[in-house]
């Protein structure tokens, strides 16, 4: 019989996870770290390179500090996820990993294997984050030409025929988008939890009838509040729950002078032509959330241009596809601030910070005993 995902809160916790920049790494360069990308975005070399030691060294010392999991990200300029995944899972006994992959470009029969061998030989250390792509040119470079709205149209069929197929069903399709015979595999016991995020209606739509946790990018407290409302209404209009998740980078110091100036020194050496080709394209992206991201800031490099709510700075989201926010401030602020984000229903926070080494230690050694945290599982 399936069993229930083990990584729910069960005493309403905070659930704290980690990013692992499969891009490469800097302490300068905020494009670094990004699996996305736009125009005119360089092609210099990471400063540390994404290479298996360097990675592995990250997953170990997050699974030291106590964080629940690493976020795996999929893209374009990045090396692909399940085989980092499965790689960095052979590093670590307890951290559980969040892979992100891409419903279309692999079979949904395949994937649900894929994703079961891994859930078995990981010890049950899976969780999946499901990018359906809001953006048509990164699709088709993956040979993917259909439109936005049929890519979540067939993301709900892939991830209904992917849950039948954990659930041990025979599985047959024969659709607009899928057609499969015979399909089944050995029941999964403990099935993955299924991330997935989206700001249009038809991403609303098939998070509330088909994953767990609603994962949105760091838009100011309220603002995030007042979408995963409208996902709770969705999802509670199907007669589900769900948990919400939220992807922001962070940047702790023992005091706010401290973080303030780091960021400051962030985009000092930020040139102002790369800066608006890296805001047009994200104003034009066909993501929703992209483009949410991109008009929090009107390209200003001051901090009074980039600090979009209290101790929320998009400075990050200059150049960098994707979250594009960081939670500023002394360890007391920022935990602070995630308790605002904790109030208005976020229980899980997708961490990141240049270099993602270091700041996760500043966080986990500063901030994090400042929270309410949910046990990690033994």
């Amino acid at each position: 019989m399936t069993e229930t995902p083990t990584a729910e809160p069960a005493d309403g916790g905070i659930i704290l996870d980690w990013f692992i920049p499969l891009t490469g790494d800097s302490r300068t360069d905020l494009s670094q770290g990004s699996a996305m990308t736009y125009a005119g975005q360089s092609a210099a070399p990471a400063r540390r390179e994404p290479d298996i030691r360097y990675l592995s060294q990250i997953a170990r010392s997050v699974e030291q500090l106590g964080y629940h999991a690493v976020l795996i990200p999929t893209g374009g300029r990045s090396e692909e996820s399940w085989v980092a995944a499965s790689s960095l899972a052979q590093h670590t006994r307890d951290l559980d990993y969040l892979v992100a992959f891409r419903p279309g470009l692999m079979s949904p029969t395949l994937q649900a294997q894929v994703a079961a061998t891994f859930q078995r030989y990981s010890g049950d250390r899976l969780r999946v984050n499901v990018v359906v792509g809001g953006d048509d040119a990164e699709q088709r470079k993956y040979g993917d030409r259909i439109g936005k709205d049929g890519r979540y149209a067939r993301a709900a069929e892939y991830l209904d025929i992917v849950r039948r197929l954990w659930n041990g069903e025979r599985v047959d399709v024969d659709s607009e988008f899928h057609t499969i015979e015979g399909a089944q595999i050995p029941e999964l016991g403990v099935q993955p939890e299924i991330y997935l995020g989206g700001s249009s209606d038809a991403a609303i739509d098939v998070a509330a009838e088909h994953c767990d946790v609603y994962l949105t990018w760091g838009e100011p407290p309220v603002q995030a509040g007042e979408k995963i409302a409208r996902v709770r209404e969705a999802a509670a209009a199907r007669g589900r729950t769900l948990r919400y998740g939220i992807r922001l980078h962070v940047i702790a110091r023992p005091t706010s002078e401290e973080a303030w100036r780091v960021a400051d020194e962030l985009v000092a050496g930020l040139d102002p032509e790369v800066v608006a080709k890296a805001r047009e394209s994200f104003l034009s992206s066909g993501s929703v959330g992209q483009r949410r991201q991109a008009e929090l800031v009107d390209g200003g490099l001051r901090r009074e241009d980039l600090e979009v709510y209290p101790g929320l700075w998009a400075g990050v989201g200059l150049v960098r596809g994707g979250a594009g926010t960081a939670l500023v401030g002394s360890y007391a602020e920022v935990a602070a601030l995630i308790r605002e984000y904790r109030a208005v229903g976020f229980t899980e926070f997708v961490l990141s910070g240049y270099p993602h080494l270091e700041e996760a230690y500043w966080f986990a050694e500063g901030v994090a005993p400042l929270l309410d945290l949910a046990p990690r599982r033994a």
